[in-house]
């Protein structure tokens, strides 16, 4: 049986920014069916008292994928094969928008097993900010790994 090496815990990941584009919002937006025309078109977006464009809802988990790669999930013995996703939460802090360069630090908080050992959980949190500093959200997910 595979067992999760718990010494991940507190381990973080590379910092990284991403640039949010309105061109990926309105595709984003449109994948997930939003209706809202405040994501599509900026008329609408200023007349409803935005600036530009906002982020629709769990897009961060979008951006969150551009972070470079690691070699993490071998250090702690994860197959990739193995691995499903189980959980994502977002706590919102204040509004993005297109334009706005995002900034995630992220961690490992945990890692627990269920089922006798047959499945792990390995429990990550990422921190968003703004160009300016400010907290935008936080992103706790869950990776499941089948170890039997």
């Amino acid at each position: 049986m595979i067992v999760i090496d718990r010494k991940i815990i507190g381990m973080t990941f590379a910092a990284h920014s991403a640039v949010v584009e309105a061109g990926q919002l309105r595709f984003f937006a449109k994948a997930i069916g939003e209706t809202n025309p405040i994501y599509f078109d900026e008329s609408a977006a200023r007349d409803a008292g935005h600036p530009t464009l906002p982020v629709p809802p769990t897009f961060f988990f979008s951006l969150e994928l551009t972070r470079p790669e690691s070699n993490w999930r071998e250090q702690a013995g994860i197959q990739l094969p193995r691995v499903l996703h189980g959980e994502q939460q977002f706590t919102y802090h204040r509004m993005a928008y297109a334009g706005d360069t995002l900034h995630f630090e992220g961690r490992i908080t945990d890692v627990y097993d269920k089922k006798n050992g047959a499945l792990s959980f390995v429990v990550m949190e990422t921190t968003v900010t703004n160009q300016r500093g400010e907290h935008v959200a936080d992103i706790r997910k869950s990776l499941v790994h089948r170890n039997g």
